[in-house]
């Protein structure tokens, strides 16, 4: 019974988890219904830094009615234009386009056989490709300048987000092309989601990346 009221629960969760809309539908659809829904319905401000999580954000409009009362529909656009709006998730980002020249610098693995795992480090206007986060984490600790962008994808969506706003599962039974690997979300829902879905061990943010985590990853 107590088993079947948490699945209950946590399935209840995920259909209010951060949706997995194309960056062109949120902005050409989704962040304008949005804006439009807070300026006419919402009376008050709502400060996004006072809820954790994208869930918590979207209960409270729903829950809280803080615009009234809304369908599911506006309910979910409002939510996500404020979110992203705070979290700077509106920022877009090209894919990550490599060459059948291109290498890995840290291994020598040619790039383009796995276009899924690229991830690329930027320091000014130069930048080097990787076949995966963790090769990247060992380039980014090996240098002695700080880069200007590191860009990563998010493994369910494939859209290039920024490493630093990322989060990150290790310890999952999804392997890239070198072994054990960093696993890319973009949000906090999506990680908590793979983490469940491919048995991963730990969840963690850029910051909380170490040259020790790094190492133990390939052993």
């Amino acid at each position: 019974m107590v088993r079947n009221i948490t699945l209950f629960l946590f399935f209840t969760l995920l259909l209010q988890a951060y949706p997995n809309y194309t960056t062109a539908i949120k902005e050409k659809k989704i962040y304008p219904m949005g804006a439009k829904i807070y300026v006419k319905k919402c009376k008050t401000p709502i400060v996004v830094a006072h809820y954790k999580t994208y869930e918590h954000l979207y209960n409270a409009i729903d829950k809280e009615s803080l615009c009234g009362h809304l369908n599911k529909k506006y309910t979910e656009a409002l939510a996500l234009y404020l979110w992203d709006r705070a979290n700077n998730h509106h920022k877009t980002y090209e894919k990550l386009i490599v060459t059948h020249k291109d290498k890995c610098p840290v291994c020598g693995m040619f790039l383009y056989k796995y276009p899924k795992w690229v991830s690329r480090i930027y320091y000014g206007k130069k930048s080097f490709s990787f076949d995966g986060i963790k090769d990247m984490m060992k380039y980014y600790f090996s240098e002695s300048k700080n880069p200007t962008l590191l860009l990563v994808q998010d493994y369910y969506s494939a859209q290039t987000i920024d490493a630093t706003k990322a989060y990150f599962v290790i310890g999952s039974d999804v392997y890239g092309p070198m072994g054990n690997e960093l696993i890319a979300l973009k949000s906090e829902a999506y990680a908590k989601k793979f983490l469940l879905d491919h048995r991963g061990k730990k969840i963690v943010r850029f910051s909380e990346i170490t040259p020790k985590l790094v190492e133990e990853l390939d052993e």
